[in-house]
């Protein structure tokens, strides 16, 4: 976008000062998604073994400082962009209340101590943290434009985080589970995609550039597909262990499980989606489904213990 396309909006005028600002950046409200951390590590029943947990809880924070990192970057590069979106404008880096260069040197900062503590959590785990940094970045300079490779990018920065909880436990992830993170991914950024999609209607100029490749029925056939896939997925692994002291606890799981995706698909079909998090935050129901689902886990965990 040239600079007359990047101030086709009014920018808000800066009301918070700069450490606010750099707390903004860091969007604290997007750590959830390291929860995967800890439920990768839960998956493999881990999280009762000896120092586990707290190995596990520091690679989740590792990763924390690694994802503000990013994000402080890529505000400075999506910038531009981002000051034609009716909300993300409001980034301190887009509103002007942050200097991109304070933020650029923010978020290398937040990356180089996030590398730091998973070296010392464990070697293979800074390989997985650079990896983490690699693909997220190349994903904001390049599969970002592309058709379905932008979707794909975005799985396997959770991916990433579901290895690094079985790294930092340390233990061998199911290949079943790790298909129904694949497949959730997808479906997330798929829905993703089809928020931004509705929202920007036929306004070429308010899409991102990625967005005049898709169409509508091309992303509800990917949400469709990863979101079948990720619950066969969720069942053959569910049902991989026997019942713990006769009843059969991740079986369980299975009910809430299925009650997440139809609840998080019937929001995306309503519009909403764009971003995952706050549905998370937000929707009661869903909230409900997800806390059902941890209460019958941590029983399994606890009764496998």
């Amino acid at each position: 976008m040239d600079s007359a396309d990047a101030g086709a909006l009014p920018l808000r005028e800066p009301r918070h000062g700069p450490v606010r600002a750099a707390v903004a950046t860091m969007r604290p409200k997007q750590w959830i998604k390291n929860a995967l951390v800890v439920a990768a590590a839960g998956a493999a029943g881990a999280l009762g073994h000896d120092d586990v947990p707290a190995r596990v809880a520091l690679a989740t924070g590792a990763f924390c400082l690694l994802a503000s990192g990013i994000y402080a970057v890529n505000d400075v590069l999506d910038a531009p962009e981002d000051r034609r979106h009716p909300v993300k404008r409001h980034r301190a880096v887009a509103a002007g209340t942050l200097d991109p260069v304070a933020a650029t040197a923010l978020g290398l900062w937040l990356m180089l101590l996030g590398l730091i503590l998973c070296a010392v959590i464990a070697p293979l785990l800074a390989l997985v943290g650079t990896a983490y940094v690699g693909l997220t970045i190349s994903y904001s300079l390049l599969w970002r434009h592309v058709l379905v490779l932008d979707i794909v990018a975005i799985a396997g920065g959770f991916v990433l985080r579901a290895v690094a909880g079985g790294v930092a436990a340390p233990v061998t992830l199911s290949r079943w589970f790790l298909l129904v993170v694949v497949c959730g991914a997808v479906f997330v950024a798929a829905a993703k995609r089809y928020a931004e999609l509705r929202r920007a209607g036929h306004d070429r100029l308010a899409r991102r550039r990625v967005l005049n490749s898709y169409s509508p029925r091309l992303l509800e056939v990917i949400l469709a597909a990863s979101a079948a896939v990720a619950l066969v997925a969720y069942c053959v692994w569910a049902l991989e262990l026997p019942a713990v002291r006769g009843i059969p606890w991740r079986p369980l799981t299975i009910a809430p499980f299925a009650a997440c995706l139809l609840r998080y698909g019937a929001l995306v079909r309503a519009g909403a989606g764009e971003a995952p998090e706050d549905l998370l935050l937000a929707d009661r129901p869903l909230q409900l489904a997800g806390l059902a689902w941890l209460v019958l886990f941590a029983l399994e965990v606890h009764a496998a213990s």
